[in-house]
């Protein structure tokens, strides 16, 4: 297991050495969530416990608790590249963000199967 994974947010998963301890963030959002663990099983519990709290505090403060990887963002690219992408989507009669899109499955896709 790369990443930890609950109600649709990710955590990472990461080692120090000098701490003895495990440790992670939530990932694809702009706040700071972090939870940390003595073993795997810890970890993960307190990752858990972290979304649950933040979860809770959100709720309790009546605001909206952040979407990880809402699906949307910006790419700057060089202008030779935009020009030439943009181009290809239409010669395929596809937007320039569908063309995007499945360039990247694509890419995602390759290295899943590559992953295996």
């Amino acid at each position: 297991m790369k990443n930890l994974e609950y109600k649709r947010y990710t955590g990472s998963i990461e080692y120090s050495k000098e701490d003895d301890l495990l440790y992670g963030k939530v990932l694809g959002i702009k706040g700071l969530i972090s939870f940390e663990g003595k073993t795997g099983k810890d970890l993960e519990l307190d990752f858990i416990e972290a979304i649950e709290e933040y979860l809770s505090d959100c709720k309790q403060q009546g605001i909206t608790p952040e979407k990880p990887f809402k699906g949307s963002f910006n790419v700057r690219i060089p202008t030779e590249l935009h020009q030439k992408a943009a181009l290809l989507a239409m010669k395929d009669k596809m937007s320039l963000n569908n063309f995007v899109a499945e360039s990247i499955r694509e890419r995602v896709f390759r290295e899943t199967e590559n992953s295996i």
